[in-house]
């Protein structure tokens, strides 16, 4: 059960990168947070190299990289943006519909089909979400939906969903096709490359801004560079939506994280949804 141990490393560290995100987001542009969030994480990296040794590279290790790389280029965008609009609590559980996005891509792209357990998942995950906006249903019961997908945040993580249901898969094809770390060096190397010109011509950030926040700036990319890391070695021995199920319980530290350090409203209501959700994720996880 070590994956398991693994993938719940990446839950707790991705909340934690969660937190650092939202609090430097009152302060910097989402450019300028996507670069250096992928540039400090190549750089935590990036020493492993001397005592990690250089893999030989498959054949699909180029495709895996172009593909993975460039979708989270647009990904890490719009997760940021996400995270600046709304609440985390209102926005991040809605990246637990990444494995029901899972449930398609992956026959598709590695060769990994639904299981009986899956609908069941999928019925779980629906009802979560809507429950999100469960107060605003005494208008019409498709106003709960709709709500989300007006407020821009859960609309941006939406896609965020999406976009990710497609990147764990090219990342195990990456991962397959040379190791875990080199490929989390590799991908977040790509990453940081394609947003700086982004971030050159975007962000509005005078660096005299930076020096009295490094702390902040640099707490994000040493938990996400954990959560990487833990995320590629987990792939590394089971399925991707085995991983990817239990990196999205990482939604109800977030939930309540939002209620402690930033006092969002709903507390009960939105942990009550993410539960919701995340017992989907389980029963995607265990078919």
């Amino acid at each position: 059960m070590v994956w398991f141990l693994l993938a719940n490393c990446t839950a707790f560290s991705e909340s934690l990168k969660d937190v650092f995100s939202k609090r430097n987001l009152r302060i910097f542009d989402g450019y300028f947070i996507s670069w250096m969030f992928a540039a400090l994480t190549f750089f935590f990296l990036l020493p492993l190299l001397l005592v990690v040794p250089i893999p030989p590279l498959g054949d699909r290790f180029g495709l895996a990289l172009l593909a993975s790389g460039s979708l989270n280029v647009l990904a890490t965008l719009l997760y940021l943006h996400a995270l600046q609009r709304s609440d985390m609590s209102l926005s991040l559980p809605m990246i637990t519909l990444t494995p029901l996005f899972l449930l398609v891509t992956s026959p598709l792209i590695v060769g990994e089909s639904p299981q009986v357990f899956d609908l069941v998942g999928v019925v779980f995950l629906v009802v979560g979400t809507y429950t999100l906006n469960f107060q605003v249903r005494k208008e019409g019961w498709l106003v709960p939906f709709q709500a989300l997908l007006r407020e821009a945040g859960p609309r941006f993580m939406l896609g965020v969903a999406l976009l990710w249901s497609l990147t764990a898969n090219f990342d195990k094809m990456g991962v397959q096709n040379s190791s875990p770390l080199f490929w989390a060096i590799a991908s977040y190397g790509y990453i940081a490359l394609v947003l700086s010109p982004i971030v050159w011509f975007k962000s509005k950030i005078s660096w005299q801004q930076i020096w009295p926040q490094r702390f902040f700036l640099v707490a994000v990319g040493m938990f996400n560079a954990l959560t990487v890391t833990c995320q590629m070695s987990a792939i590394n021995l089971t399925t991707v939506v085995n991983v990817i199920s239990i990196k999205r319980t990482s939604v109800l530290w977030g939930v309540l994280w939002g209620h402690l350090f930033f006092a969002e409203p709903g507390f009960k209501t939105r942990m009550s949804a993410a539960l919701l959700m995340v017992t989907g994720v389980f029963f995607i996880s265990i078919s």
